[in-house]
């Protein structure tokens, strides 16, 4: 309504304003203004003072007042919702629900589940079919499905970790539309485009051929990214993306490996940006340790910007053999080498002492990479420690000269001719050469081949069988430019000319700084030979270690994941989905998006639809604060008219005393007259426990523990949906002394310790309940505190605290539960029954034992007639089974086995299966009929 989130669910009642005017004539006219009568004997009467007065017509605003009580109650007969639930119309047709699954939804994730829910529930009421599409899974089968099975579905859905393309979901949604016929269609977008999203617009319109069709866009945060992180020489960067102009700034954090912070950076957006620059001013050393940036306050995968050794800082060595370099250096190796390595690294120049003791001295140092300019022969010692450096990771990058071209050094990818060609000389060319080619499976490969870089001179080398496999760049001629090989882990490669300006132009140019930031980024791993390297057919896979879920969060690999290349540079996909591959001394990182990447709002004008928007808050009947106001203005209304017309004075005058005492009484009635809330919410109470089957849980009255419980019971509750067929409701939180138990079969109680035992009429009601049929989980959640020995569980305040609990209800004898029970036998097959921790013990009533029946002591379980009343563990079962809101466990598990939090799930099924079936696997009377009939 004129963009306020209002509505009517009766707007054509809205037509009774208009008889407003006509009740403002009357008000105005009635009663009729008194004649005026000329009688000569009144004139006798105008010395004698009126003791009262009445106006000859209704002031103005007692009118206005009265019509402000009748517009009320028309604007309270049409029904005004406040924050009204903006789904489709009321139909008959199946409806089609399109949900936006990528990275980029995660941050508003809640409120599109939300919103679906409500589209499925209000569904479930027309009885209709529905159809859930994730935009993420192209290859998904279409089908509709009744309502219930359709929201147990989407509770299974969680945002992917990488980009999605809608465009790939239109076939077979085309499909699936043609064999369904009309249908309502809705789209809850997360209204970014990250790359096709007006092509699938387009698409969509013809799809969809006229049917209904309503996008959700938003009232829900927009997603907010980072991409482009670069280690620059004084401070680290990364770039801030954004789509709406609703977020004006935020903070980055930067964390290492072990997630311990490490900084700090503040951002801010101008009014019309969608990007922005955050940067970290720290220390080389702590940059380098930086291995997660991430945007405080944003959950998403594309708010994470993974760091692995190629983005490090890295210090490499620099040494030149030519003597010039001091001599003029502004015209030296040393000086076009580092200004074209300062941007990526750490340039240290051995420019004192000999080119040996420079060598010598990056050696000890461990320097991951060390270029080499014209250095001709080096000592035999260094030489072997060159070769084990190498062997061991590190990357050699020779670049020819005078030096190397007279020198008899095996330590070069390929075999050398002594001297070299010049322009002009012998094996000399007629004019310089041009680049022809990159190797396609070098780590140059994609690089555009310049066609404005000369060669006068270079070194060659011998023609032999594995040249064309070592070389990497190549003259027109067909002559290498450049060569290489890898050794042992590392990788040793040479330039065929110099580092200076006097045999190529190429150290001016562009393409000689992205040449060696190719380099620089294989030395960033020290056990792979990096990208393409031409000895290695194939680049090395590596396996995924860490994978990111679509909220930012590590878990580990999903089975859709695959090994990668150890070359990969691309974005996040299905296949390789964002997180870390490889070894965890050395991982391989991939991001949601690349360096290049950009987002932008996704544009759906062309559409013909009807747009809505999530909603965070609930929607809120506004007719009972109307009519309540129509009735306080009425009841002025009678008050100023008692006072314009004297009827007040006069009943005060005449009966003072009837008149306080009858006020009084009613204010007396009005204050011990029992309110309705409370029969009205007993009602609404009985009527959500009886709906659905629910698990029910105590509030303590401890924040975190009811926090805790509350989540361990919905966790619980998603599990059962999924393994089983129970579709429960969502658990209910109960106060013994207030609440119905009887509706519930299960109910959970924390045991805080210290806390007050709930009066007697509570424990009387647990004691019905449990009489009745009804089961009690005590858990005192203690199992790691419990002191050594045999009876230290008994020990513990939490079990002390339900001793004098149980100390007034009638408990049976118990036992720990036996391995023949039913309980372990009720769904799955269990041993104990572990929870957040897996040392304590889980008790239950005690069985008689059967041990003088033959054919009893031969059963696989045994119950008895009825369930277990009440099951007492320590091992924190709710804690277990808590789960946040992105799927994440909420709490670590002791010791943390491997499967302990499945077994803990496995174990409340159990439970919940025991409590509704009670010992049916006990009996054993069909038993032979069965197996005569697996026997035919």
């Amino acid at each position: 309504m004129a963009g306020l989130p209002l509505s009517f669910a009766e707007p054509l009642l809205l037509i009774g304003l208009v008889s407003l005017p006509v009740l403002w004539w009357l008000l105005r006219v009635m009663p009729p203004r008194p004649r005026r009568i000329e009688f000569p004997p009144t004139r006798l009467l105008f010395d004698i003072a009126p003791k009262e007065e009445t106006p000859s017509r209704t002031p103005w605003w007692l009118t206005l007042l009265r019509l402000a009580a009748a517009a009320l109650v028309i604007l309270a007969a049409a029904g005004p919702i406040w924050n009204p639930q903006t789904g489709i119309a009321a139909s008959k047709l199946p409806l089609v629900v399109l949900l936006d699954d990528g990275w980029s939804a995660a941050a508003s994730w809640d409120a599109r589940i939300k919103a679906a829910d409500e589209l499925i529930t209000d569904a479930d009421a027309d009885r209709r079919g529905v159809a859930l599409v994730p935009l993420s899974e192209p290859a998904r089968d279409i089908t509709l499905m009744p309502a219930g099975t359709a929201r147990v579905a989407l509770r299974q859905l969680a945002p992917k970790p990488y980009s999605i393309d809608r465009v790939e979901t239109l076939a077979a949604l085309g499909r699936f539309l043609k064999s369904t016929g009309d249908s309502d269609i809705v789209w809850l977008s997360d209204g970014v485009d990250t790359g096709r999203g007006s092509e699938f617009a387009e698409g969509l319109g013809k799809v969809i051929e006229g049917r209904n069709l309503t996008i959700y866009s938003g009232g829900a945060p927009s997603a907010q990214a980072l991409v482009a992180a670069e280690n620059a020489a004084a401070k680290m960067t990364v770039k801030v993306l954004r789509t709406g102009s609703g977020i004006a700034g935020g903070t980055v954090r930067a964390v290492d490996a072990k997630g311990s912070p490490i900084g700090e950076a503040r951002y801010a957006f101008g009014a019309e940006d969608r990007e922005t620059e955050a940067a970290f001013d720290l220390p080389v050393e702590l940059r380098n340790d930086i291995a997660r940036l991430e945007i405080a306050g944003e959950r998403s995968a594309g708010a994470v910007q993974l760091l692995d050794r190629r983005w490090r800082r890295r210090a490499i060595g620099v040494v030149s053999g030519s003597s010039a370099d001091t001599a003029q250096p502004l015209l030296a190796s040393t000086f076009y080498l580092s200004r074209a390595l300062s941007p990526f690294a750490d340039i240290r120049l051995g420019d004192r002492g000999s080119p040996q003791q420079a060598l010598a001295q990056f050696l000890d140092q461990r320097l991951p990479m060390i270029v080499m300019a014209d250095v001709g022969t080096v000592s035999p010692d260094i030489r072997d420690r060159l070769n084990a450096w190498i062997d061991q990771g590190g990357v050699l990058v020779r670049f020819a000269g005078p030096r190397l071209a007279q020198a008899d050094d095996d330590l070069v990818p390929v075999k050398l001719r002594k001297g070299g060609r010049t322009l002009g000389g012998s094996l000399t060319w007629e004019k310089p050469q041009h680049m022809a080619s990159f190797a396609a499976d070098g780590p140059f490969a994609g690089l555009t081949v310049p066609k404005d870089i000369t060669v006068s001179r270079q070194v060659l080398a011998e023609p032999d069988a594995v040249l064309a496999t070592k070389s990497w760049a190549s003259l027109e001629d067909g002559t290498p430019l450049v060569t290489g090989e890898r050794r042992g882990k590392g990788v040793l490669s040479l330039f065929h000319v110099g580092a200076d300006m006097r045999w190529s132009d190429l150290p001016m140019s562009g393409t000689f700084v992205e040449m060696l930031r190719r380099l620089i980024d294989m030395s960033g791993y020290t056990s792979t030979p990096g990208p393409g390297v031409a000895s290695d057919p194939k680049a090395e896979m590596v396996a995924p270690l860490r994978i990111l879920d679509g909220f930012g969060a590590f878990g580990p690999p999903p089975s859709t994941a695959k090994p990668m290349p150890a070359d990969y540079r691309d974005r996040g996909t299905a296949d390789h989905p964002p997180g870390f591959y490889g070894t965890a001394e050395s991982p391989i990182a991939v991001n949601t998006l690349a360096s290049a990447d950009r987002i932008a709002p996704l544009d759906t004008s062309g559409l013909k639809a009807r747009h809505a928007s999530y909603t965070n808050t609930e929607p809120r009947d506004l007719r009972g604060i109307m009519l309540s106001t129509a009735l306080a203005l009425f009841l002025i209304d009678a008050i100023v008219v008692a006072m314009l017309g004297g009827g007040l004075a006069a009943l005060i005058r005449r009966r003072t005393a009837p008149a306080v005492l009858a006020f009084a009484f009613m204010l007396a009635a009005l204050a011990l007259a029992p309110t309705p809330t409370h029969a009205q919410n007993s009602d609404d109470f009985a009527i959500k426990s009886v709906s659905q089957t629910r698990l029910a849980y105590v509030v303590t009255g401890n924040a975190d523990v009811d926090s805790i419980v509350k989540a361990g019971m919905g966790g619980l509750t998603l599990f059962l949906a999924q393994r089983t067929a129970l579709e429960a409701g969502d658990p209910v939180g109960v106060d013994p002394a207030r609440d119905e138990l009887a509706f519930f079969p299960l109910i959970y109680w924390p045991i805080v310790p210290g806390a007050p035992k709930p009066p007697q009429d509570a424990i009387n009601k647990i004691d019905a309940y449990m009489k009745q049929g009804g089961t009690v989980i005590f858990d005192t959640r203690d199992a790691v505190e419990a002191p050594p020995g045999d009876n230290g569980g008994a020990q513990t305040p939490a079990m002390q605290t339900l001793r004098e609990l149980l100390s007034t209800l009638d408990v049976p004898e118990l036992e720990p539960v036996p391995r023949e029970h039913v309980l372990t036998k009720t769904f799955y097959l269990l041993r104990d029954f572990p929870g957040r921790f897996n040392s304590g013990q889980t008790w239950v009533e005690a069985l008689p034992r059967e041990d003088d029946d033959e054919e009893a002591a031969q059963r696989p379980a045994r119950g008895g007639d009825g369930v277990s009343p009440i099951i007492i563990t320590s091992n924190d079962l709710a804690g277990a089974w808590a789960i946040r809101p992105d799927g994440q466990p909420t709490l670590p598990l002791t010791p943390g086995e491997p499967r302990q939090r499945e077994f803990a799930f496995r174990a409340g099924v159990n439970i919940v299966m025991y409590t509704l079936t009670g010992n049916y696997k006990a009996d054993q009377v069909h038993a032979p009929a069965l197996i005569e009939r697996l026997g035919q």
